[in-house]
């Protein structure tokens, strides 16, 4: 992996198996004008998390806002922390899980108990690069077991006396708490996380996506109160927005309606797909048109894949499309046999 760089800005060709195309008169042919109704029940905001409240709290509140059955949200943010907090809104709660192996990104205030030299702490802030073991801190919510998690970047931004600002990517699940930590164990003086903001997720970066809880009510009540969905448009995104960075493989009209109903996709079914992917990789599963239908677990490699005359190419793990949006072809094939 390049350095700087997450899982979700890893470059992938198309591949395409064979030549197909897809009836304009099912699903949705433009997934950037969505009707306003189905992304309320359906949808994904890139909300900027506030100080203060719990990320559970915040999901509650977006919820009410934008009066959802639910709301959920992917990796939670300590109540003192700041950021991009990825939030469902109804069934688009189904993607959230998708979001674990993008990749995310911080930017620290550490504070340093003691002066130590600029070149010292440059050196050994290099050295938490790649995989380093960790166990979660005391005031954590999951088990306190050593574990492996990699930091993909770290770069210092400012030094300023014993105040670090740094950058860093990391996998899901890292304590960047504890990293600050670890770090002032190795300089010998001692460090703790003075100020923490999360600044991307996957895809989702501090741009005009990205909104907070005032943003978000002032949108929804434009749009009730004036019918002006414009803001709201700009906020709430189709659940296709927190897939961008997985591996997709395209599937033919006729083989949707069977994996909306949970059935494993066969190679006879797809389209076209995107190179790079491993087995066991987590994928997202889609219509010609882009809709999002499936996460599936890939059971080959691309290139095998893309060769495949038969088999199992795919196990569905979640299914994200309703039944209903693209006839069940499966079905009549049956009754005529």
């Amino acid at each position: 992996m390049m350095k700087g760089t997450l899982p979700a800005d890893m470059p992938r060709d198309t591949l395409i198996r064979v030549e197909d195309s897809t009836n304009p008169d099912y699903g949705f042919s433009d997934l950037t004008a969505l009707p306003i109704e189905y992304l309320l029940e359906n949808g994904v905001v890139a909300l900027d998390k506030p100080a203060g409240p719990t990320s559970h709290e915040v999901a509650t509140w977006v919820r009410k806002i934008l009066n959802s059955d639910r709301a959920g949200h992917s990796g939670t943010l300590d109540p003192a922390v700041t950021g991009i907090l990825p939030t469902g809104i109804g069934n688009g709660t189904k993607v959230m899980q998708a979001l674990l192996p993008a990749g995310k990104e911080y930017v620290c205030v550490m504070e340093l108990h003691d002066l130590v030299d600029e070149t010292e702490i440059k050196r050994v802030v290099a050295e938490f690069v790649g995989k380093i073991y960790q166990k979660p801190p005391l005031r954590s919510s999951v088990k306190r077991v050593l574990r492996v998690r990699e930091i993909y970047y770290n770069n210092i931004l400012e030094i300023k006396g014993r105040l670090v600002l740094f950058r860093v990517g990391c996998q899901a699940g890292t304590y960047i708490r504890k990293l600050c930590f670890d770090i002032g164990e190795v300089l010998g003086v001692g460090a703790h996380m003075r100020e923490l903001r999360r600044s991307r997720v996957g895809k989702f970066t501090e741009d005009e996506r990205v909104c907070t809880l005032y943003d978000l009510k002032d949108a929804y009540q434009f749009w009730v109160e004036d019918k002006d969905e414009t803001e709201l448009r700009k906020y709430l995104l189709p659940p296709e927005a927190a897939l961008e960075h997985l591996a997709e493989i395209r599937i033919r009209d006729s083989a949707v309606g069977a994996i909306c109903h949970g059935a494993d996709l066969a190679a006879a079914g797809v389209v076209s797909l995107h190179s790079g992917i491993r087995k066991g990789d987590l994928i997202a599963i889609k219509t010609l048109k882009g809709e999002a239908i499936a996460l599936g677990r890939s059971e080959d490699s691309s290139d095998r894949i893309a060769k495949a005359k038969t088999g199992i190419i795919a196990r569905t793990e979640r299914v994200l499309m309703e039944r209903d949006r693209y006839p069940s072809m499966w079905k009549k094939k049956d009754r005529s046999e």
